[in-house]
């Protein structure tokens, strides 16, 4: 029986969960609702930073907590609260001819990624982080080298693919907005117009009252 090590342990609770929760994302009873799916996507990105700290990516583990399990998360939920998902639009979880062909193309797409790794990985082997050459791996000024360097093209289309994406969210929230203008459209709103910063609309109503 091969020794299992404390380590390996660890990344198979932090795997195992990090592939759970990410499939509640998408399975009932978690999946119907966007907010609870939200909620197993902060979960599992946790379980990442787990991986990458045991991968000696400290300020990797870091960032995934603080920007994306902390300030895209935050946005993310604020987008779903914006669209005033009703019940008849959450419980609709009839299987259709277009999800059946989306779940296949899912796992093609799966099996095809499942391939490519091993294939790059074959005979590939491992790296002793405990190695002194290594001892710069996963530290703020080895980062911010590569990423200014190396990657700076990527991390400069990561930046406009996050505007676009707050572009979006704008747009998707605006259809939310929809009963300002009826309530604006009833006879109420009209009796009252809206008065301005000296509440002159409001005085020139009170006036009219006393005639």
């Amino acid at each position: 029986m091969p020794h299992v090590t404390g380590e390996q342990i660890v990344f198979y609770l932090l795997g195992g969960g990090a592939v759970l929760s990410a499939a509640s994302m998408l399975l009932p009873p978690l999946g119907r609702n966007p907010i609870h799916s939200a909620i197993s996507l902060i979960v599992s990105l946790f379980f990442l930073a787990g991986l990458y700290a045991l991968l000696s990516a400290h300020m990797l583990s870091v960032l995934q907590i603080i920007v994306y399990a902390g300030a895209v998360m935050v946005l993310f939920t604020f987008v779903i609260m914006l669209l005033n998902l009703g019940p008849d639009e959450l419980q609709d979880t009839r299987i259709t001819p277009g999800r059946v062909a989306a779940g296949i193309l899912a796992l093609f797409i799966f099996g095809k990624l499942t391939t490519a790794i091993q294939l790059t990985t074959a005979g590939a082997q491992g790296v002793d982080l405990s190695d002194p050459s290594y001892a710069k791996f996963g530290t703020v000024p080895e980062v911010g080298r590569m990423m200014y360097t190396t990657f700076l093209v990527p991390f400069e289309l990561i930046s406009v693919l996050l505007l676009v994406a707050a572009v979006g969210a704008v747009v998707l929230a605006k259809r939310s907005l929809k009963y300002v203008d009826q309530v604006q459209q009833t006879p109420a709103a009209k009796e009252f117009p809206p008065a301005d910063e000296d509440g002159d609309a409001h005085d020139a109503h009170a006036h009219g009252g006393g005639h």
